[in-house]
């Protein structure tokens, strides 16, 4: 009866957990639509509304590391709803600002918490896998693309029919009321992480930082396609509108799907057989999409590049929360601070690059990125847990 119970209570958690990854990425697709409105309403240029966005990602990579370091004392339940009841309120307080002073300290909190929850949902999505001994990691992620399409999808009808302030509310309402039915179901670390270190100081072992190096050659890739593919399908293969557009989304679409099932093919295969075929799947796509004369076959390719990108970081970052000998926390901070700093740093280097040599170029070294994983692939054994008691 016992084990009944605690099976029962990591499956509440392990739907808990993706609701929290739902929530997350609901959170930040409705803030896509809003743009627009944002640079109207502030009669703000594109370059200052570059640097707010930037402001964004900034207070992302801050907070990650001090949800680390809070889980260090307090485990990633508690890190998790201390974020989640205050990040649900972020776009409402951007969409409130009435002028750039005001709009820039919004943006870095909506920003910073919307980052600390993630590091810490994905440190107790790393909890969950080790008391049902099995994989959510792939499947919590594609909760997250979930949300994010239905932020983004509803949101411009909703802007258009009752206003920004309106929407914010309603994104809002929605996103409280399911963080609120999902919070108490959330599970805790079999072993407190409260034994850890109080001190805020970076782990020492390597590995955890070459983990940390897979996730940020994995996302640099996903960064590109979004930021860069239609313009590339644009310029250098003459596609119009319309058909530039289907890059990401057909490559967004095919990543979805893989994340769902990566789970399973994980569970069969193990963590390292994984990583090494996904990343080179995800290579032998991005060649092609970097090579082809014809955008309809570079869409294919980005999509094709999708199914291997799917499972590549969320294997990343479950290795980063099972660092031996470290708390899940603090080897999650760690790889998430690293694997996400490429989504923000690498755009505008890509634009630089893109402008003197094109961008088929960069596509084809960022093929070479996706190997150099493969090669690193068998750094996330660790990624494979043994079953462990509950708390």
């Amino acid at each position: 009866m016992q084990t009944t119970n605690v099976l029962q209570t990591a499956v509440r958690g392990r739907w808990a957990v993706a609701t929290m990854f739902f929530v997350n990425g609901f959170l930040t697709g409705s803030w896509a639509p809003q743009i627009p409105v944002f640079l109207e309403r502030l009669a703000i240029s594109k370059f200052t509304l570059g640097v707010l966005i930037l402001v964004f990602g900034l207070g992302a990579l801050t907070f990650m590391p001090l949800s680390g370091y809070l889980m260090s004392r307090n485990g990633s339940r508690t890190v998790v709803r201390g974020f989640g009841a205050v990040a649900v309120f972020g776009l409402l307080l951007v969409a409130l600002a009435p002028n750039v002073v005001l709009a820039a300290p919004a943006m870095f909190l909506f920003g910073g918490l919307i980052g600390g929850m993630d590091v810490a949902m994905n440190a107790n999505a790393v909890a969950v896998e080790r008391r049902l001994s099995k994989a959510v990691m792939s499947s919590s992620h594609g909760f997250w693309s979930l949300g994010g399409f239905a932020g983004g999808g509803l949101g411009g009808i909703t802007i258009q029919a009752f206003g920004h302030v309106a929407h914010a509310a309603l994104v809002t309402a929605a996103a409280l009321v399911l963080f609120l039915a999902a919070a108490r179901h959330l599970i805790a670390e079999a072993k407190p992480a409260i034994h850890e270190h109080h001190r805020f100081t970076l782990p020492r072992t390597a590995t955890v930082y070459l983990v940390g190096l897979m996730a940020l050659l994995s996302m640099i890739p996903e960064g590109a396609i979004l930021d860069w593919a239609a313009l590339h399908l644009q310029q250098e293969l003459g596609a119009d509108l319309a058909t530039a557009g289907l890059a990401f989304a057909f490559f967004s679409a095919a990543m979805s799907v893989m994340r769902f099932a990566g789970d399973s093919v994980r569970n069969r295969f193990g963590a390292v057989t994984t990583l090494r075929v996904s990343s080179l799947i995800a290579a032998g796509g991005m060649l092609v999409a970097a090579l082809s004369p014809w955008p309809w076959l570079a869409i294919a390719a980005f999509a094709f590049c999708g199914l291997g990108i799917a499972n590549m970081v969320p294997i990343a970052f479950s290795a980063g929360g099972n660092q031996p000998g470290m708390a899940s926390g603090t080897g999650m901070s760690v790889v998430t601070t690293m694997g996400y700093s490429g989504i923000l740093i690498a755009p505008s280097a890509i634009g630089f690059a893109a402008e003197h040599i094109g961008f088929s170029p960069i596509f084809m070294a960022l093929a070479g990125f996706l190997v150099i994983v493969c090669l690193m692939a068998n750094l996330a054994h660790t990624a494979d847990f043994a079953p462990q008691p509950a708390e």
